[in-house]
C-alpha cells in the first residue's frame, strides 16, 4: 500500500499564461514522500515482498524490487598491537567485504549468512581470524538461520581445544547437526511455517560453506552445494566442490549406505534432497551427512578476492566470470553509479560500506537473476589484496 499526498491548484493559478509551460505543471501537482508498506501478499514472482523505506529522491526498478537485504562493510581496525617475525600485528585492518542476499523468484527466503570480523584473536601468533559463511536452508529457513546463529561459535571452541582444523571443522559441523536434529525434535511451536509441525521440521536442513581468513592462510570447510572460489590473479581457483547425489564418489557412498539416487529434474537421494551433504536433514540420514570437506589453501601477493555464494548465483555463473566480474568491481572498473547503487534498507547488519565490494556483490546477485536464477541467490565478496585489506 502507498499514500500519496498531492495538491491541486485552484482555477486562477490554472488559467495563468505559464500553464502551458513544464513549470506551471510540476506546480499543479506536489508528490510528496511516501512509504511502501508490504501487504501479505505476494508479487507477480511468487517472492515475499521486503519491507523497504523509499528515498522521495530516486526510486530504483527492475532486480531491485526483489532484494530481501543487502548489507556489506568495511570494518575499523581492530584494538590491540604488537607484531610477530612475519610482520603481521593484532591490530592488523579488518577485512573489506560486500554482502547480497537477494530473494530472486522464490517464494520464501531460505539463505542465511554470517560475517565475524576478528572472531577468534590469536595472541600466539599475534593476528586474528575472520569468519565468512553462506548457509542455504531447504524446507524452511530456521536451520540456516541456526547455523548463523551458532555455527562460528562452535567452531571459536573447537580451535581453542584443537587448532588442527580439519578436526575444528569436522567437529563444529557434527556439534551443529547434532544441535538441529535435537532442537527440530523438540519443536512444537514457533515463527515459521514448519515448526508448527514438529514431523515437518524433522525434514528441515541446510547447507553451509564456511571460510575462515587469515593473514597467511583461507580454510574452507563445505557441507552441500553452495561454493567457495578465489579469484587469484583473475582466475578463478574452486576452494570446494559441490556435494550433489550422482557424483561419483559420493554416489558409492550413498549406495554403500543402503540408499538410492534417483533423478527427478536432476539427481537427488531418494528422490528427494538435490544435495548429498547438509545440516540437518534427520529423514534422510545416514545417506545425507553433515561433514565437511576441508580445504586449506596458502594466501599468495596475487589473490584479488574470496567470493562465497549459494547455488542461485552457481547454478546461472560460472566460477571464471564470477572472478572476472569481481576483479573488474575491485579495481574499479564496475558498473555506472546508477547499476552500482543499492536500495536503501531499513534493516542493516552492517555499516561503513565499501563501495568496491559492494559493486561486486550487488552485480553478481543482479547477474544471477538476469540470467533466469530460480533460487536465492546470496553472495559474499571478500577482498584478500595486502594493499587493500588486511
Amino acid at each position: 500500500m502507498a499514500e500519496i499526498c498531492y495538491g491541486v491548484v485552484n482555477d486562477k493559478e490554472a488559467s495563468s499564461p505559464e500553464s502551458s509551460s513544464r513549470v506551471a505543471r510540476r506546480k499543479r501537482m506536489e508528490i510528496r514522500k511516501f512509504k511502501y508498506v508490504p501487504t501479505v501478499g505476494n508479487d507477480i514472482n511468487g517472492c515475499k515482498k521486503p519491507k523497504l523505506t523509499v528515498s522521495p529522491k530516486s526510486m530504483s526498478r527492475g532486480c531491485y524490487d526483489t532484494v530481501d537485504n543487502i548489507c556489506l562493510t568495511e570494518l575499523k581496525e581492530d584494538r590491540g598491537g604488537g607484531a610477530n617475525a612475519g610482520g603481521f600485528v593484532n591490530n592488523e585492518p579488518n577485512p573489506k567485504f560486500g554482502v547480497a542476499s537477494v530473494c530472486g523468484r522464490r517464494r520464501e527466503m531460505e539463505d542465511a549468512v554470517a560475517i565475524h570480523p576478528s572472531f577468534i584473536e590469536d595472541n600466539q601468533k599475534s593476528h586474528n581470524l575472520h569468519y565468512f559463511g553462506v548457509y542455504d536452508g531447504h524446507g524452511c529457513s530456521h536451520v540456516a538461520r541456526r547455523c548463523k546463529n551458532r555455527l562460528h561459535l562452535l567452531v571459536r571452541e573447537e580451535y581453542k581445544n584443537n587448532d588442527d582444523w580439519n578436526n575444528t571443522m569436522g567437529q563444529s559441523f557434527r556439534r551443529m547437526d547434532e544441535e538441529v536434529t535435537v532442537w527440530n525434535q523438540q519443536l512444537t511451536t514457533g515463527d515459521c511455517r514448519c515448526e508448527l509441525h514438529a514431523p515437518e521440521s524433522y525434514g528441515v536442513g541446510s547447507t553451509a560453506v564456511v571460510a575462515v581468513v587469515t593473514p597467511n592462510k583461507i580454510i574452507v570447510a563445505n557441507c552441500g552445494d553452495s561454493r567457495a572460489v578465489l579469484c587469484r590473479n583473475g582466475k578463478a581457483v574452486p576452494l570446494s566442490h559441490d556435494h550433489k547425489p550422482d557424483r561419483p564418489d559420493e554416489l558409492n557412498r550413498i549406495e554403500s549406505a543402503g540408499g538410492k539416487v534417483l533423478y527427478w529434474d536432476g539427481a537427488r537421494v531418494c528422490g528427494v534432497l538435490a544435495m548429498s551433504r547438509a545440516i540437518g536433514d534427520g529423514y534422510l540420514k545416514p545417506y545425507v551427512i553433515s561433514e565437511p570437506e576441508v580445504k586449506i589453501t596458502e594466501r599468495t601477493a596475487e589473490d584479488e578476492c574470496l567470493i562465497l555464494a549459494s547455488d542461485g548465483l552457481w547454478d546461472v555463473v560460472s566460477n571464471d566470470t564470477a572472478c572476472g566480474l569481481a576483479s573488474l568491481c575491485l579495481k574499479g572498473n564496475g558498473p555506472s553509479a546508477e547499476m552500482r547503487s543499492p536500495p536503501t534498507n531499513e534493516v542493516s547488519e552492517y555499516e561503513n560500506c565499501d563501495r568496491a565490494c559492494s559493486n561486486a556483490s550487488l552485480l553478481l546477485t543482479k547477474l544471477a537473476l538476469a540470467r533466469g536464477s530460480a533460487d536465492n541467490v546470496s553472495v559474499v565478496v571478500v577482498d584478500l589484496r595486502k594493499n587493500g585489506s588486511f
